[in-house]
């Protein structure tokens, strides 16, 4: 049953209080546009885009408490929606259900848990090349047309930034490019577990990209290595595909690290500085 919205003069407690005006005025315009129209799941869905665009955004914060009653006043609709796009964000790691407290947002990754995410990256996609490499005809056609929108995106976001303003809108569509290219490898490497793996593994990316304060971004370098992926399953080389894939998610690690590590350690590394960016996490995937 779809949902019905509750007054628009419903005040707002906790973590729904941090949100600004524009930003909750959109939220409730996004979500109450489909309320009439969608069935919970498809509700739940949309309530989970809104909040995790709230998340990326930095507009709640980590260890912020997250309220349904509020979120979902705020967004005029019951607590159902809510509480289940909450539990959709758990299985993330970007929320944390404390008993009898509630969600708060997750605190950033700890260096141990980096190191942890990137050695399964690394596991599961140079498997995921290997086995994508046999039937590299059929992968070559989408796997260049991501190339291609990873890289007109990734072009948007430079001249954001050379205009010294990027909003979370670009950063997000740049991230989905850039993990749409990784998905078809997966879709094309024959193990559907593989591929159920790696919806897993890119929430906990994007979380890192949620808490990894980027000084810097690695647009230049993010297209070079998808490049040479590209030409390595091109080549049918044997290895070689698997081989660039290493090599791309070594280099992610080494300039993910050199950020965590203070910024600076990275900046010759991993590319300019991104004017009217603080906060914002901008590592390739």
């Amino acid at each position: 049953m779809p949902e019905t919205p509750v007054s628009p003069a419903a005040p707002a407690v906790s973590a729904a209080s941090a949100v600004s005006a524009a930003t909750a005025a959109s939220a409730v315009s996004a979500v109450s546009a489909v309320s009439a129209t969608v069935d919970r799941s498809g509700l739940r869905d949309r309530v989970y885009a809104v909040l995790l665009d709230l998340i990326l955004d930095g507009v709640v914060t980590p260890g912020e408490r997250l309220t349904i009653d509020a979120l979902a006043k705020r967004l005029r609709l019951s607590p159902t929606p809510v509480r289940e796009a909450l539990v959709q964000l758990e299985r993330t790691g970007l929320v944390t259900r404390e008993a009898l407290k509630g969600y708060r947002v997750a605190p950033p990754l700890d260096r141990g848990q980096m190191e942890e995410l990137f050695d399964a990256r690394l596991v599961l996609e140079t498997s995921a090349a290997e086995r994508a490499a046999v039937t590299a005809s059929s992968l070559l056609t989408p796997l260049s047309l991501a190339e291609d929108r990873h890289a007109i995106l990734g072009d948007r976001l430079l001249r954001a930034a050379e205009a010294g303003d990027v909003p979370v809108s670009v950063f997000r569509e740049y991230f989905d490019a850039d993990w749409a290219f990784h998905r078809v490898i997966f879709e094309n490497c024959g193990n559907r577990f593989l591929l159920e793996l790696s919806e897993s593994l890119s929430a906990h990316v994007h979380r890192m990209r949620q808490t990894v304060l980027r000084h810097h971004i690695d647009v230049a370098e993010a297209l070079v290595e998808h490049g040479r992926i590209v030409t390595a399953f091109r080549s049918g080389v044997p290895g070689a595909a698997t081989e660039a894939m290493r090599e791309h998610v070594l280099n992610v690690r080494a300039r993910a690290v050199a950020d965590a590590d203070g910024g600076d350690a990275g900046a010759d590394a991993a590319g300019d500085s991104l004017p009217g960016a603080a906060g914002n996490a901008v590592d390739d995937a």
